[in-house]
């Protein structure tokens, strides 16, 4: 079934959330030169169709937590029940099957030591039709994340941009934010629902309205706390997402992450630890451009020593979000 085309006004939609995700109707309408009603309509079909989804995630870095990028290796007639199993769990993004379906490739968030041993030391090993798995650190992220993905917003102007960015931007901040039991609730409802309203967040938290709007904030404006934007690449015209791995020399490497972190195609990229050095997911219109893309784009990057590449076929979760069934 050929995938649903987004027209001039969703696109538009869709990068406004991009620049803010929790941006008011009537702003977003505003900037459009549309009516509140129409942006409302419009995004509750794409959201109810299960094309479309504002998503609010947790920082890890500035609370402490550990990201792992996991590669398991699989029995054919088991990728799929796994996928979907890990794609259940609060503390993973990124699920998805490669190498012909041999292969679940995700991110995961361990907030500590017993954690990431209880899932990479104890459940995954134990699981039935399970024969390999790797893990190796995400040391930092360059694109992806709190930047998002640049390549999917490309219908604003500067002067619209401008004008939907937050008022408040995130603080630099090295200490770790503690997180108090109100705070994960509102941040669980958030996951869900990125732009819950704060008569759902006060009774989630138990705060008033008032409350759960301020710490909100809060959480927003020290960098804990940001909004994504869930949608399938193949809605924006990019039929192959593949999953990068390569080896560049050390000297090269944040040179190579900052220079791929600025490329339209690239969906994330970060350091990692392991015999392959930066990790890169990358969208492309077909399997010609993919070729273009390594050939001329990673070819001519300094130091770039060993790429090893491998098609998504299939996604069970994007960014935090579970992918709507079908």
């Amino acid at each position: 079934m050929a995938a649903p085309i987004l027209d001039e006004l969703d696109r538009a939609i869709v990068h406004a959330l991009h620049v803010d995700g929790r941006a008011p109707f009537s702003r977003i309408a505003s900037v459009l030169d549309v009516s509140d009603q129409t942006v409302a309509r419009r995004y509750r079909r794409l959201r109810s169709d299960g094309l479309l989804k504002v998503i609010g995630q947790a920082q890890a870095r500035r609370l402490g937590w550990v990201e792992w990028f996991v590669r398991i290796q699989v029995m054919p007639d088991a990728a799929v029940p796994i996928a979907e199993a890990l794609a259940r769990r609060s503390d993973t993004s990124w699920v998805s099957l490669t190498s012909g379906g041999t292969q679940i490739v995700c991110v995961v968030r361990a907030r500590s030591s017993r954690e990431r041993d209880a899932l990479l030391l104890g459940q995954l090993p134990r699981t039935p039709r399970v024969v390999g798995v790797t893990a190796h650190c995400l040391l930092r992220v360059f694109a992806g994340g709190p930047t998002g993905w640049h390549g999917r917003a490309d219908s604003l102007t500067h002067e619209q941009i401008v004008a939907l960015a937050p008022q408040h931007l995130p603080q630099a901040g090295q200490e770790r934010v503690v997180l108090d039991e109100g705070d994960e609730r509102l941040l669980g409802v958030l996951a869900r629902d990125g732009r819950a309203g704060y008569p759902e967040l006060a009774h989630a938290t138990g705060w008033s309205p008032a409350t759960a709007k301020r710490r909100l904030d809060h959480l927003r404006d020290c960098g804990v706390l940001f909004f994504d934007v869930d949608i399938d690449p193949l809605l924006l015209g990019f039929e192959m997402v593949a999953i990068l791995w390569l080896t560049v020399e050390p000297a090269a490497l944040r040179h190579a992450a900052q220079a791929v972190a600025a490329h339209p195609e690239i969906a994330f990229a970060a350091a990692t630890t392991g015999p392959t050095n930066l990790l890169m997911f990358v969208a492309c219109r077909d399997t010609e451009a993919l070729y273009d893309y390594l050939e001329g784009r990673i070819g001519s990057l300094p130091g770039v020593r060993h790429v090893e590449s491998a098609p998504v076929i299939r996604d069970s979760k994007r960014a935090g979000t579970t992918k709507a069934a079908t």
